[in-house]
């Protein structure tokens, strides 16, 4: 289905409305960990991803993130061979201060917070953000009124990637998740997979999700600031 909200931004939003820019450097760590810390701290319950594209190399620039939250504001990750660029984007009547007075500084402890685990908890956390982003990725699909068979892959996709992390399956609620999962898999599965997921089912689905994430967003900013 379009995505009127990618469109809009790419056509004007991006070029028009007013923007607050900050860059991060890397060290000590790699592009695509400081990518995905940077795609947790911008992100909350209320924004959704509605673009996304890694790089195939985590050494190098390339990956971008677009997120837009409820409040009509939208946010901009990309990775520069030197630096993470994020960029937000406020309407005239409703300017920010968010970037620099709490994205940058929790970025910048996070990284340091990262950067002193040890290697299987590093690999952990950015797998629990894939999984952050798994769930994102669902919700933009209901959003965007997709069809079944997407969505029933998408929910599939979360619960799989979230099976195979031992921080995530060991946190007290996660069993309560996975049934969650389970629940909406069998719900789509049953569907025609080719007609638009129903109306009737969009709340009660992206009210799951909206739980599951701030489980999880809490979860992964637990482990990131100690």
């Amino acid at each position: 289905m379009e995505n009127r909200l990618l469109n809009q931004f790419n056509t004007s939003i991006s070029s028009q409305w007013p923007s607050q820019e900050i860059s991060i450097n890397y060290d000590p760590l790699n592009h695509r960990e400081l990518f995905e810390i940077a795609y947790h701290s911008c992100n909350s319950v209320n924004m959704r991803n509605i673009f996304i594209k890694l790089s195939q190399d985590e050494n190098k620039g390339g990956s971008k993130a677009i997120l837009y939250s409820n409040a009509k504001k939208f946010i901009s990750i990309e990775t520069l061979d030197d630096s993470i660029k994020i960029k937000e984007y406020f309407n005239e009547n409703n300017p920010s201060e968010k970037l620099t007075t709490e994205i940058k500084p929790n970025i910048e402890t996070r990284k340091l917070v990262y950067s002193t685990k040890d290697d299987n908890l590093k690999a952990h956390l950015l797998k629990t953000i894939l999984v952050e982003r798994k769930l994102d990725e669902c919700a933009n699909l209901v959003m965007l009124k997709e069809i079944n068979r997407k969505i029933y892959f998408a929910i599939g996709d979360a619960r799989e990637s979230a099976a195979v992390v031992p921080l995530f399956m060991e946190a007290e609620g996660a069993s309560l998740v996975q049934l969650a999962l389970n629940k909406w898999m069998t719900i789509t599965q049953n569907l025609d997979q080719e007609k638009t997921f129903p109306e009737s089912h969009v709340a009660g689905l992206l009210k799951n999700l909206m739980q599951i994430k701030k489980w999880l967003l809490n979860l992964i900013s637990v482990h990131l600031t100690k």
